[in-house]
């Protein structure tokens, strides 16, 4: 893995969590701590990330608990959205990532679904729903990361199956490179779920603007709808506006609003 890749990997994994541990990253990237440290300084040398005895926090300059906080209701409010548009009887395709966890629960009320997806949790999830007749498909695979199923086997079983909605969760968002991941084997499994979908969703708050993964998924003309929250900038809005199909932004009541 490239020095890039395994510092898009360190990002994604601090913004998901708040923090990481260099244990955790040496394990998981099978590299040596000096080089999960060097990937560190050069992390914190851009501004994205501060460095910590043991690992490293995102660069927010507020504590761990308000910045998993004010990410979750991110989620909450674009999970909200997203899931107000799938109507009883639809199939679905989720990628694996946060937001699609959360739109995994947000989608238990809706009947008669069926929901394709290559991650574990969101399947977890969506089989333990109060709907009697939910149909939930998971591909095969090899596991690539914490929750996810990737390689040939996962993009193979994905060919032939036809949803009315794929939602997808990206690592970035950039105008050049479109929609990327962090991770080449699972972009290729998301290629494989946007192509099973008669259209496309894209799910993605407004810090994964101006990010680039080590892989595209789609390009931004390819999305029907990109949904965000309130804080994406107005050059942002303006540029995200003149390729998708609609750019959805949803508020997000922050810590410490009355509802």
């Amino acid at each position: 893995m490239l020095a890039r890749q395994r510092q898009a990997v360190i990002l994604e994994e601090a913004r998901r969590t708040g923090a990481v541990r260099v244990s955790d990253l040496v394990s998981r990237l099978g590299v040596s701590d000096m080089t999960i440290r060097r990937d560190l300084d050069v992390l914190a040398g851009r501004g994205l990330v501060e460095k910590v005895y043991g690992g490293a926090t995102t660069a927010t300059g507020g504590s761990r608990l308000d910045t998993c906080a004010e990410t979750r209701l991110r989620h909450e409010a674009i999970a909200a959205e997203a899931a107000r548009r799938v109507r009883p009887g639809q199939a679905v395709g989720l990628s694996s990532s946060p937001v699609t966890n959360v739109l995994a629960r947000a989608l238990d009320p809706v009947p008669n679904l069926t929901v394709v997806t290559n991650s574990l949790t969101v399947a977890d999830i969506a089989a333990a729903s109060a709907q009697p007749d939910r149909v939930v498909i998971l591909t095969g695979g090899m596991r690539g990361g914490s929750d996810v199923l990737v390689g040939p086997l996962a993009v193979q079983s994905l060919r032939g199956l036809h949803v009315d909605l794929v939602f997808l969760g990206v690592y970035g968002i950039c105008e050049r490179a479109g929609f990327t991941v962090p991770n080449l084997t699972e972009s290729e499994a998301d290629r494989a779920l946007v192509g099973t979908g008669r259209s496309l969703v894209v799910l993605a708050d407004h810090t994964r603007w101006a990010t680039v993964g080590i892989s595209t998924v789609a390009a931004l003309s390819e999305a029907d709808v990109l949904i965000s929250d309130d804080g994406l900038a107005d050059t942002a809005r303006d540029a995200l506006s003149a390729h998708v199909g609609e750019l959805a932004i949803v508020p997000v009541r922050r810590r410490g609003e009355r509802a």
